[in-house]
């Protein structure tokens, strides 16, 4: 089991689902994002830490089973990665993230105030070259 604390793994998925809409926002299509090989291999990448970090917080009991889904959804990408299918990953971008986004905020916002206080001006340390997580970061702050 990681050393990270669940803490630490909502916001791996806060990040990890801003930096795929971030990407995504570039492209109109499914095979546009896809056909474009750097960023399909980032936003698959990001797809993974969520997956990882949802499949802790499930163990942590944080998250009930029925998230388990994504951890299936990982497991495909790193284990079926020949097979992914472009209109899936588009369909769960376009469909699917925005309502996550918004499950793990509520939940950041939950968060014991010091502890979440702390963990929001590391995180704005170590991203602090990524514009628009910096900003979704402060966004916190001015809610401590």
């Amino acid at each position: 089991m990681s050393k990270r604390n669940k803490e630490l793994f909502l916001f791996d998925i806060l990040i990890a689902i801003l930096k795929i809409k971030h990407y995504a926002n570039d492209y109109n299509d499914a095979q546009s994002l896809k056909y474009d090989l750097k960023t399909w291999d980032a936003v698959i990448r990001e797809f993974e830490i969520i997956g990882e970090a949802t499949n802790h917080l499930i163990k942590l009991k944080h998250f009930s089973n029925n998230k388990r889904e994504i951890v299936d959804f990982r497991n495909i990408l790193i284990h079926e990665y020949f097979g992914i299918d472009a209109d899936e990953i588009w369909g769960i971008i376009k469909n699917f993230l925005d309502e996550y986004q918004a499950d793990i905020e509520k939940d950041i916002l939950k968060m014991d105030q010091k502890n979440k206080s702390s963990l929001i001006n590391q995180l704005i340390e170590e991203n602090r070259h990524i514009d628009f997580i910096c900003q979704k970061l402060e966004s916190f702050k001015e809610l401590l």
